[in-house]
Parts: structure tokens; C-alpha cells; sequence
């Protein structure tokens, strides 16, 4: 069974299907696998390995009894502890809620579950996924299955980190600032966030004003398509997901035809000032494969502003009104970086949040204006490879031996804006730097433009395919 590790989602629902592989076997493989990996890399909080069982036990006489079979029939999934699961417990990584048991699955799994997909565990996250390391009090650290002393990045680690080290095929993950990109690029898998609402949320307070996506986290882009096949639609919990359609997202992840005439522009700089030499190389260099294929790149000098501050006063001060209620009884037990965050959110006035509010439609329509002139803009997912395991989340990075900002300034400055802006966009693996350590491109569409997104990344990676290369730290 340790073959089919890595096989794809699509695959395994086939072989599934075929009756070449049991439901059963494939469960109880993969719990093994989540055993032996917990020690060095610890990408699960919560193993749910009875209810995983019972499924697939329930899954293969369906498929002896010759029913018609869903898409994802038999595939093992799993989810970000963010994300709430009906009967398994759902933490946000938090001590606070280290008992909280959901009495419903959020919609995004219900549909997963709905397509014969079967939850195996919950994923770490920093403390209500507020960082970009993925390390809580809850549970200690989650490490890179490509070299176990740096970070996986964050919040979405633990699912990153799992699906590159073939622990599951799939897992959901979350994204309200690179969440599920940072983590992607980090490990070498497919991060994707769609376009804002074709996702339901059901979980934010603020659904109006919500700036995170629930996202599929994959090695392949045909996962990602069945994924958000089966997760996109709209939910009367979540406002910006009403009155969308969903587009045959696995028809346009197939790789047929080419890209000619596809206008991509390149924007090395996003309101930064430092990129590392390897990565603007690889991203470069991955782009010759798009021209090769059609596509006409064009390079577009920075007149970008970062928007860091923006985000800061949006995200800071919700988390200040969320969770500020948990420090009187769990304070000394929760993430001295949360706490520090939230009391700058604290401070952030009412004429504050409103100006940021109002810089995010400014935001939005600045970046939307991109697509006047091209189908799609590239950046580098990150500014440079994963960072220490141990990197202080306050202090300044190093990009080629010179100090340049803090992590959010300096590292990922180009997944924040599209969180602001709501705006559909993939980071796809695109080589490895010196160090042994992946490095993404990442690829950013209009509005409801997913489907082309997904069609442009289908074509790269059968152009310069990725997933036939495995991480050996995690030592599986």
C-alpha cells in the first residue's frame, strides 16, 4: 500500500473504483503513516481513526454492492482545525477550545463527505491561524517535511505539510492573508484561494466584511479542481456566496490545448524591495515554460504600495473583538504572539478601521484594474524558501545575507493583497533553491476567473510536472 502514498485524489478514486485498492487498506495505510510521521513532523492535532475506519468499511461495500460511486469516493481527506467537523473535535489550535466538539460539519466538508471522501484528522494551525508559523501551546510545532528544521509555514501548515509528505491526498485548509499559499510554497504542493465566496465561510462573525477563504490544499491541480468542484457553492451563511455559479472547474484543469494569446504579466515586486537571486530565477524561469506554451509575458515595473498597514488594522482588531474574551482564563496559556496582536488591535480606532476599510475597495479596484490589459499576473509566492523553524515572528528575515523587513513585509507581501481584494489566485511549485527547499509562482486571475487560473496551472504542470518529487525528512 506504501505505493499509493502519493497518488493523486483522481487516481485513488479510480483505483478505488476499479476495485484495485480497498477503502478499508488505504485508510488504515494512511493511519500508519500519520503515526510514524507524528514524532518529527506533527501535522495533526486530532487522528479520528474509528470514525475514519467505520467510513470506509462503509465506503467498500458500496463498492461491492456496484452502487454508483461519487467523484472522491474512498479518498481520505483532511482539515484544518479551523474548519468545523460534526462530531470530531475542532480546536483553532487553541487551549480554549481544546474540548469543543461541533455538533455539524461547515459546509465545505459536509460536501466533501457528500462526493464519498472520508475525514481522517484535523491539521494544525497556529492559534486562530493568526500567524504565519504554524506552533501553538496546544499542540508545540509543525516542521517541513522537506528539512524538519524549518518552518512549514502557516496557518495552514499542518495541512501543507501533510499532503506533501503523503499523509492524504487532499486536505481543506483556510486563507485570510496567504494561509494556505505561504504553506503550499513552503512544502511544494498546490495552494489555492478563490475568488471570495465561491466557497461558503460559515465560520467568520464578519461575513460582510470577511477577508479569509476555506481552500483546497493538493499535490495536483486536477485535486484542486475536485476539490473546489465539490466545495463551491452558494450558502445562505455566507453573503458573498450568494447568486455564484459553479464552473466545471475539472473540466478546465484538464491539459488540453495551449495558451496562446494569454497575456501574463510579471511582477517580480509588490510593494517589497528585497527577493532572493534563486527564487526571481526559478519564477523566471518556470515563466519560459507559459511562453513556450503561448503565452505572451510582459514585465511590470513595482508601483505597487505594500498593504501591510491595511491588513494590519482589519485583521488585528477583529481578532481583538473575536477572541479577546478567552485571555481572563486562558491568557497565560495562549500565544504570547496572538496577545501582543491583539492588544495592538485594541488600540486601532473606530476612524482607523473605517479608513481601512475604505483602502481595501481602493485596493480591490486597483488590482481588479490589472485585468483591463491582462488575463492573468504572476509574482513569486515568497520572497524567499522557508524560513527557521525557530524564526522570531517579530523580527527582521535575511534575503541573500542582508536584513530586510519583518515577515509579513518582507517575506509574503504577495499573498496579502489578494486576501483585501478577493481576487482567485494558485501558488504552483516551480523548482528548489540551494538549500533543498521548494519554491512557488504564484498565479493571480480576476474576479470569478477561476476556471481559467485553474486551465493556465493544468498546463504548466503537464508542461513541468512536480508531483513525482517526495520529501524524505519526515523519514516515511
Amino acid at each position: 500500500m506504501t505505493g499509493f502514498a502519493f497518488a493523486s485524489a483522481a487516481e485513488l478514486a479510480e483505483l478505488v473504483a476499479e476495485k484495485a485498492i480497498s477503502p478499508v487498506e488505504l485508510v488504515d495505510d494512511l493511519l500508519g503513516r500519520i503515526e510514524d510521521s507524528q514524532a518529527t513532523l506533527n501535522a495533526f492535532i486530532t487522528v479520528c481513526a474509528e470514525e475514519a475506519r467505520a467510513a470506509a468499511w462503509e465506503a467498500e461495500a458500496a463498492v461491492m454492492l456496484g452502487d454508483p460511486l461519487p467523484p472522491l469516493h474512498g479518498v481520505p481527506f483532511a482539515v484544518k482545525d479551523l474548519v468545523n467537523t460534526a462530531g470530531v473535535r475542532t480546536t483553532f489550535g487553541s487551549v480554549a477550545l481544546a474540548d469543543n466538539v461541533p455538533a455539524a460539519d461547515s459546509p465545505s466538508v459536509a460536501r466533501l463527505k457528500a462526493t464519498g471522501a472520508i475525514l481522517i484528522g484535523k491539521t494544525t494551525t497556529p492559534e486562530f491561524g493568526h500567524k504565519c508559523f504554524t506552533e501553538a501551546p496546544l499542540f508545540g510545532r509543525t516542521a517541513n517535511p522537506w528539512d524538519l528544521t524549518r518552518t512549514c509555514g502557516g496557518s495552514s501548515g499542518g495541512a501543507a505539510a501533510a499532503v506533501a509528505a503523503g499523509l492524504g491526498a487532499i486536505g481543506i485548509g483556510t486563507d485570510g492573508g496567504g494561509s494556505s499559499r505561504i504553506p503550499a510554497a513552503c512544502c511544494g504542493v498546490v495552494g489555492f484561494k478563490q475568488t471570495l465566496g465561491l466557497v461558503p465561510h460559515d465560520l467568520t462573525p464578519d461575513g460582510f466584511g470577511n477577508q479569509s477563504h476555506i481552500t483546497p490544499m493538493t499535490r495536483t491541480v486536477m485535486d484542486t479542481a475536485l476539490m473546489l468542484q465539490a466545495m463551491t457553492g452558494p450558502d445562505i451563511r455566507d453573503p458573498h456566496s450568494l447568486g455564484l455559479t459553479t464552473p466545471d472547474f475539472v473540466a478546465a484543469a484538464r491539459p488540453e490545448g495551449d495558451l496562446a494569446g494569454i497575456r501574463i504579466a510579471w511582477r517580480p515586486y509588490l510593494g517589497n524591495d528585497k527577493l532572493s537571486a534563486e527564487v526571481r530565477e526559478a519564477c523566471e524561469t518556470a515563466l519560459e515554460a507559459f511562453e513556450a506554451l503561448g503565452a505572451i509575458i510582459e514585465p511590470v515595473d513595482d508601483d505597487f504600495q505594500t498593504t501591510e498597514p491595511i491588513w494590519l488594522v482589519l485583521t488585528q482588531s477583529f481578532w481583538n473583538a473575536r477572541f479577546r474574551r478567552y485571555v481572563a482564563q486562558f491568557g497565560n496559556r495562549m500565544s504570547d504572539t496572538l496577545i501582543r496582536q491583539m492588544d495592538t488591535g485594541a488600540a486601532h480606532s473606530a476612524v482607523a478601521l473605517q479608513e481601512a476599510m475604505f483602502e481595501r475597495t481602493r485596493v480591490f479596484r486597483e488590482i481588479e484594474g490589472w485585468f483591463a490589459n491582462f488575463d492573468l499576473v504572476a509574482t513569486p509566492t515568497l520572497s524567499r524558501t522557508a524560513l527557521a523553524i525557530d524564526h522570531d515572528f517579530f523580527a527582521p528575515i535575511e534575503i541573500d545575507g542582508a536584513l530586510s523587513g519583518t515577515v509579513r513585509q518582507a517575506w509574503y507581501p504577495y499573498t496579502l493583497p489578494l486576501n483585501l481584494s478577493g481576487n482567485p489566485a494558485v501558488t504552483l511549485p516551480c523548482g528548489f533553491a540551494a538549500d533543498g527547499l521548494p519554491i512557488g509562482l504564484q498565479l493571480i486571475g480576476p474576479h470569478l476567473g477561476d476556471a481559467r487560473l485553474l486551465r493556465t496551472a493544468a498546463l504548466y504542470e503537464a508542461a513541468c510536472p512536480w508531483a513525482d518529487k517526495h520529501p524524505a525528512a519526515a523519514g516515511l
